[in-house]
């Protein structure tokens, strides 16, 4: 939802579902991690005791606590511009668009907009823990391009695909981890940045650009609740449902810099959610900063427990990306 790098391309491709791009030497990892994925698949309505650790020991989290970077993978192909990423087993899944004509802003609004639509191609990626490509698809259709945030329910991965305008269109589909194949589920008429699917009520809850509204709804998508984001500390970029009826979410805010108003201030952060009432729990900030300068909760983030500590994977910059693997050493 952010301006992302311009990309050139030869040929702008235009999808009318989803292809799947295999890339080659890497069949026998994602046959391995097949396992894997099966097991992460039984857990779709009993979150692992280390998803539910990860809200108590969120909630623990303070401005003081320590994040101390443990590895720092270099992502060995083109990311373009990273935007939502899950662990499922050994593997990682990162949604992104890649930009070939950046929208521009109308002098005055037309049809609704106050931007054009421009060109682009959205991606879901699967590297694993070295940082290597396995496979690559591509999401969307016309000017819908833009991935967003996505969540996995134990079966499928959830990618929201929109204009890269607000008050626009997305399609919601899901993927299966296995075959990498790709299922239009439902449409929404606003552009959704993000999602987080309720496992325990079989529900979807979506952000708009900015995440300044809520969305709800089934899993036909049958809109049944939308609502104002009553927190204004950052806006969602990715979002991660984490059992016990709770989701963490991460983004950013471009704050007003006095000494440089060409130059905002980035500010981090990361939230606790109640799905089902869409309070925030608990909120804080993070400063952490990647090697390109930017905030590390600016692109997709990952939070998962490690016993009695938090572990954090994030992607913060474009084009040429390295995961930043964070930890807390100070929660106990």
């Amino acid at each position: 939802m952010r301006k992302a790098t311009v990309v050139t391309a030869a040929m702008l491709f235009i999808s009318t579902g989803t292809t799947a791009y295999a890339v080659s030497n890497h069949a026998t990892a994602l046959a391995t991690s097949s396992s894997a994925v099966s097991a992460a698949t039984s857990t779709t309505d009993n979150p692992s005791s280390k998803e539910q650790n990860v809200s108590s020991e969120f909630q623990k989290v303070t401005r003081d606590t320590t994040w101390q970077q443990k590895e720092k993978i270099d992502l060995q192909f083109d990311t373009y511009h990273p935007q939502g990423m899950v662990r499922i087993g050994d593997l990682f899944y990162m949604s992104s668009v890649q930009i070939i004509e950046q929208p521009m802003k109308y002098d005055h609004p037309q049809g609704g907009y106050d931007r054009s639509p421009g060109r682009g191609i959205g991606h879901l990626f699967v590297f694993d823990k070295q940082g290597k490509l396995l496979k690559d698809i591509r999401l969307g259709e016309g000017s819908i391009y833009h991935p967003g945030g996505i969540d996995f329910d134990g079966k499928s991965i959830w990618v929201p695909v929109a204009e890269y305008r607000p008050n626009s269109q997305a399609i919601i589909y899901k993927v299966n981890p296995e075959t990498m194949k790709a299922q239009e589920v439902f449409r929404v008429h606003d552009h959704i940045g993000a999602l987080v699917i309720d496992r325990q009520n079989h529900k979807v809850m979506g952000v708009n650009w900015g995440s300044r509204k809520f969305y709800e709804w089934n899993e036909q998508g049958r809109q049944l609740l939308v609502r104002d984001n009553p927190s204004y500390f950052v806006d969602y970029q990715d979002c991660h449902y984490i059992g016990q009826g709770k989701a963490i979410c991460s983004g950013v805010a471009s704050l007003q810099n006095p000494r440089d108003l060409n130059n905002p201030f980035q500010l981090g952060g990361l939230a606790l959610l109640d799905v089902k009432t869409l309070n925030t729990l608990h909120e804080v900030p993070i400063t952490e900063l990647s090697p390109q300068g930017r905030v590390i909760t600016y692109n997709p983030v990952f939070l998962e427990s490690t016993g009695q500590e938090l572990r954090l994977y994030a992607v913060p910059d474009d084009d040429h990306s390295s995961m930043l693997v964070y930890e807390t050493n100070n929660l106990k």
